[in-house]
């Protein structure tokens, strides 16, 4: 069996991959499994994307795996339609009118909804610049929402459709209301292609691909994400096998690696700047 093993440096997104035959002393881990090692500790508000604001920092791999949104950047579409089939502007630019995409279901069943649009907006801390410039959300049965907006705001998708906030990014109504804030940070219900499985502050973070996702069902079947504050032992971890991905690795750890025929480095150039 084959297997990808990467170190990444300066990097918070996946980057790139390398393959190589396994060690003889290689743990052993399930098929379809890919286990990360982090230099951060997981806190459960960046499992919230209402808790995604300019002034807090949320790692976009947890929203993109757990969570879906209206309209997202995508490889080659920086506004890519997603939970929206389609949107219209009205002529005087003061209403937003997205079709949602429908037979659409959160990882516990409950179908997704115009309410669901309108309560996570509601719902997210997005801010003034936003937040302000929204008259009225309006749930149009089932499938159809609309934002009615004070004036004219060109930027409107700019802020709701992009990383920018993260009041655009879904979640349950029905479920959010019956567990609280805090329940829901424990244990996150969303419409991305993995589902939370399993969270241990300050160790670990477990998710599984999600069967019922409208798009494709992941290849990768259970991710392991794993704090590992050290680098000098997330190198280790990487070079034994016990991890398929190391993130932030020192550039003693790094040299040493780039000896390695087996591991590759990746680099993004900066852990980056979102807007």
């Amino acid at each position: 069996m084959r297997r990808c093993l990467i170190a990444a440096l300066l990097v918070v997104t996946f980057t790139g991959s390398a393959v190589a035959q396994p060690k003889p002393a290689a743990p052993t881990k399930p098929e379809g499994e890919m286990r990360y090692a982090l230099y951060v500790t997981l806190a459960p508000a960046w499992f919230d994307p209402g808790e995604t604001t300019a002034g807090f920092l949320t790692p976009f791999w947890i929203l993109y795996a757990l969570h879906d949104a209206l309209v997202k950047p995508m490889p080659g579409n920086l506004m890519a339609p997603s939970l929206a089939e389609s949107w219209m502007v009205s002529a005087d630019q003061r209403v937003w009118e997205f079709k949602l995409r429908e037979g659409v279901r959160f990882h516990n069943g409950d179908p997704f909804t115009a309410e669901d649009v309108k309560f996570s907006f509601q719902r997210s801390k997005v801010g003034k610049v936003l937040k302000d410039r929204v008259r009225e959300v309006e749930a149009v049965g089932a499938a159809r929402v609309r934002f009615h907006l004070h004036e004219p705001f060109p930027d409107f998708l700019a802020f709701y459709g992009t990383l920018a906030t993260g009041a655009g990014w879904i979640v349950p109504k029905k479920y959010v209301e019956s567990v609280g804030d805090d329940g829901f940070k424990k244990r996150p219900v969303g419409l991305g292609p993995y589902k939370f499985v399993s969270h241990t502050p300050g160790i670990e973070l477990v998710m599984e691909a999600y069967e019922g996702y409208w798009r494709k069902t992941p290849s990768v079947k259970r991710l392991v994400f794993k704090t590992i504050p050290d680098a000098t032992t997330r190198a280790a971890m990487l070079k034994n096998g016990e991890v398929d991905v190391a993130y932030m690795l020192d550039s003693t750890a790094a040299l040493e690696l780039k000896r390695d025929p087996s591991i590759r480095l990746a680099f993004s150039g900066a852990i980056g700047i979102h807007y």
